[in-house]
């Protein structure tokens, strides 16, 4: 299984110990709100997993992916309370298929305020 079928295979399951073996080591997240590259596989775990409980419910679906070699970018949609959250995952994988990098973008602003406020309270559990 390619670690693209992974990530999708982790999507629909929300396993988390899947999720934990797919992150290199040294992976790196990149949020829409947070400022900074966040380094390493316990906090890019950490936000992945937070991001599918708070997006990956009824709803949530893939609309568009393009691949390269060792990436992909896979276009997705959502609604919650009322407004259309759209967006796209960036993901790069190395040889041994592990994810190495996870960039998140959001469009439109009120999206992008919705899922600040329900991200950071995820993130405090």
């Amino acid at each position: 299984m390619s670690a693209l079928e992974k990530w999708y295979a982790y999507a629909k399951s929300h396993d988390t110990k899947a999720l934990w073996d797919l992150l290199a080591p040294d992976a790196v997240f990149e949020s829409p709100v947070v400022h900074t590259p966040q380094r390493g596989r316990e906090i890019t775990f950490k936000y992945l997993d937070s991001a599918l409980k708070v997006l990956g419910g009824d709803g949530f679906r893939y609309i568009g992916e393009w691949k390269s070699a060792n990436g992909a970018v896979l276009e997705f949609e959502r609604e919650i309370d009322g407004i259309r959250i759209n967006g796209i995952d960036m993901i790069s994988w190395n040889d041994d298929g592990q994810i190495t990098h996870f960039k998140v973008m959001i469009r439109p602003l009120k999206a992008i305020n919705l899922l600040h406020q329900l991200m950071g309270a995820q993130l405090q559990k």
